[in-house]
């Protein structure tokens, strides 16, 4: 059994489930929309494949509903799935007015537009800076209040707008669209993301069963941070120094496949360009876990 943790429009699935004929798949959302896309897509594979609504977090419990609590593949593709970037009333993107919602369910949760129109001053400017890394975040954020103040936001292209004012030139002149480290921040805090992530990563490698594989494509640098925090950690050799045979309970319980992370080609990126940010790591499950 193979599990897909981000299914999407069920491009990777499909690919599983072609590439192996004897693999079972389960596929998870939190995306009622891509569940019953991605059904469509799968619907010739049949039983095969077991779409469940859940967010990633969530694997142990619905390995468990499932009766299988060992897998041999666990795949995560954490980038924003081109259906939400592409569908305009989700306020994902940037380059289009939309409703700020952003949420990838959108029957629960707290949307973009209520985080910028009711949190604190401090608490934005921590999220711009921690979730997008954004050297910027106390002129954005003073702006984004003054503003609030005189209207609430309830659509992206007003957010653009005043970040392009709101921003000095020099930091216009560099790393795309101006408003691309804000978004990628709101996106995260309203969807939990990398909260979610912490507890997902170890809890898939625990899943996978000996000789089992993991892989996970980050798009920014605190995804990729977190998983290879993770996969190292995994990896090492726990053992004091100094002990002639080391125990197996301080065993390396992964072997890394990647040498750090793994880019896109610049035939993938000209294929496809939201592949560019693109980080690959993956790693095999060598031993079980001791006491």
């Amino acid at each position: 059994m193979v599990v897909d943790c981000t299914l999407g429009l069920g491009g990777h699935s499909e690919a599983l489930l072609a590439r192996f004929p004897e693999a079972r798949l389960v596929a998870l959302d939190r995306d009622k929309e891509a569940l019953r896309l991605s059904g469509e897509r799968l619907a010739p594979y049949g039983e095969r494949a077991t779409l469940v609504h859940a967010v990633y977090d969530e694997l142990p419990d619905v390995l468990d509903r499932l009766g299988a609590p060992r897998v041999q593949g666990v795949l995560f593709d954490l980038g924003v799935s081109s259906m939400q970037l592409d569908e305009a009333g989700r306020g994902f993107a940037y380059a289009q007015d939309a409703p700020l919602d952003m949420r990838m369910d959108q029957s629960t949760g707290t949307s973009a537009a209520e985080v910028l129109n009711t949190y604190p001053p401090g608490e934005l400017v921590r999220i711009l800076r921690a979730y997008g890394e954004e050297k910027q975040a106390k002129r954005i954020v003073s702006a984004i209040v003054r503003e609030r103040e005189k209207e609430p936001f309830t659509n992206s292209a007003r957010l653009v707008e005043l970040i392009r004012a709101a921003l000095p030139q020099a930091a216009k002149r560099t790393g795309g669209n101006p408003a691309k480290r804000t978004f990628q921040a709101l996106r995260i805090e309203v969807n939990g993301e990398l909260s979610v992530l912490e507890r997902a990563i170890p809890a898939a490698v625990e899943a996978l069963a000996v000789g089992g594989r993991i892989a996970v494509l980050s798009y920014h640098s605190l995804e990729d941070r977190l998983v290879k925090q993770v996969f190292a950690a995994g990896a090492a050799n726990t053992a004091p120094p100094g002990l002639p045979v080391v125990p197996e309970q301080y065993a390396p319980r992964l072997k890394l496949l990647t040498r750090g992370a793994e880019l896109p080609t610049e035939e993938e990126i000209a294929e496809n360009r939201r592949a560019a940010p693109a980080r690959l790591r993956g790693a095999e499950r060598i031993r079980e876990s001791l006491g």
